[in-house]
């Protein structure tokens, strides 16, 4: 028998139906837009979001991408509570993915970008946020996670396998995450591991 230690998680394999996990939590986001009918998926875009700034756990996040952000319960909220935003997944300092937005349809999670010369990157791109900052290391259940469900996308979407980025690499110097904290080498050296 085995035990599970350090936050790690048993859960199901991460498995994709018309744009939606099998196994994560869905909270359905009125933020998003329908895809071009003949664009493909071919970026996923790696974020970091804590709210309050630094604070994690709670349903601030989840509030904030549904448009039901209390902007009374802190002072940081009664600037951002009417931001129309939304990624396609969050991953939970646990391990725990919730869902958003149908991966076939467009999240507002990139804003101003370019990648590789081409503009408005929602247009093309999956968003994922980590519950975190740039300068707080990410939980070993995150990086797991995040490999699992990087791995599933490719597999549906296989044009995704050499373009996954940082969202400071799509709006460099309006964005920093998922910052100096998210440890490139040990996400790609799992999701290798996955490919095997």
């Amino acid at each position: 028998m085995s035990f599970l230690q350090n936050n790690e998680q048993s859960s199901p394999e991460l498995r994709i139906k018309a744009g939606w996990l099998n196994s994560a939590e869905i909270q359905r986001s009125s933020h998003f837009e329908p895809r071009a009918k003949n664009e493909a998926i071919n970026l996923l875009v790696v974020h970091n979001i804590s709210l309050p700034p630094g604070q994690f756990g709670g349903g601030h996040i989840t509030n904030f991408f549904l448009g039901k952000l209390d902007p009374n319960i802190d002072p940081y909220f009664e600037d951002i509570y009417n931001i129309r935003v939304s990624a396609h997944c969050l991953i939970k300092r646990d391990g725990h993915i919730v869902q958003y937005v149908s991966f076939n349809d467009k999240a507002w999670h990139a804003g101003v970008s370019v990648y590789q010369g081409r503009e408005k990157c929602n247009d093309f791109s999956i968003g994922i946020e980590l519950e975190g900052t740039d300068d707080i290391p990410y939980t070993k259940a995150q990086y797991q996670q995040l490999s699992n469900l990087s791995q599933c996308l490719i597999t549906t979407y296989p044009a995704l396998k050499n373009n996954i980025v940082g969202h400071s690499d799509i709006a460099p110097g309006r964005k920093t995450d998922p910052g100096e904290a998210f440890d490139w080498q040990h996400f790609q050296t799992l999701l290798d591991t996955k490919k095997l």
